[in-house]
């Protein structure tokens, strides 16, 4: 069975094309936001649904953590990616306007994720310890 927004996987569970859409939030976001708080800000400041399956993707003040929220069936998933060292590449807020969403694909995000990669001269940077506490 198919229609516009959704077709049945081979699992029998209806498959959204919404799961294909990326959003990246403008500037900086408070990351110490839990999963309730990012997804009201997805609702009220984006005026977009948070439970259609697509990925929110926020970045912090620094630009070195990021955290993807997304809804699938029934449930939240809650990503975070934290850099030891370099920068995410990461679009600013419009002027004039506190809350912006940016639509782009999940190979984009994808690039955007691992560009400090491109960044970096080295594997790992002379300051960065290679320690887990």
């Amino acid at each position: 069975m198919i229609n516009d927004s959704h077709e049945v996987s081979r699992t029998g569970v209806a498959a959204n094309y919404e799961q294909d859409r990326v959003y990246l939030a403008c500037g900086a976001t408070d990351l110490r936001k839990s999963i309730d708080a990012l997804a009201a800000l997805v609702q009220i400041g984006f005026d977009l649904d948070p439970f259609v399956g697509a990925w929110f993707v926020f970045c912090n003040k620094d630009r070195d953590k990021v955290k993807i929220l997304r809804w699938d069936y029934g449930g939240w998933w809650l990503y975070y990616r934290r850099l030891d060292c370099g920068r995410f590449t990461w679009p600013k807020s419009p002027i004039g306007s506190r809350y912006a969403a940016l639509m782009v694909t999940r190979q984009h995000l994808a690039r955007m994720l691992n560009s400090c990669a491109l960044e970096q001269k080295r594997v790992h940077c002379a300051e960065c310890r290679r320690t887990a506490i």
